[in-house]
């Protein structure tokens, strides 16, 4: 936990699934939304201000996703976020993926 917490000055930390619990526990959910496995939406309750049932939470410098699945939903937010929509649905394409959200 210490290790994580040396991130603290990291631009952006993401999470996929449970590892929202992680960034909890280190204090990065603090006043913001979340979401991570819906089996652990009650655990998570206690290091964020609200648990969110959505495949991906965008709190600014935070960024969590739900279960393991949404991991390949939570790689093309980021593409998009970084790189563009155009970039992104390349990607979708080439991986013939077809988003639940």
């Amino acid at each position: 936990m210490e290790w994580l917490k040396t991130s603290q000055s990291c631009h952006l930390k993401v999470s996929v699934c449970t590892g929202s619990l992680l960034l909890g526990k280190a204090g990065f959910l603090t006043g913001k939304k979340a979401t991570t496995h819906p089996n652990h939406f009650q655990e998570l309750e206690k290091f964020c201000d609200e648990v969110v049932k959505q495949r991906i939470v965008d709190e600014g410098d935070v960024i969590t996703a739900g279960g393991v699945t949404s991991s390949i939903d939570l790689g093309l937010y980021l593409c998009e976020k970084f790189a563009g929509s155009e970039v992104k649905e390349k990607i979708r394409r080439q991986m013939d993926y077809q988003p639940i959200i």
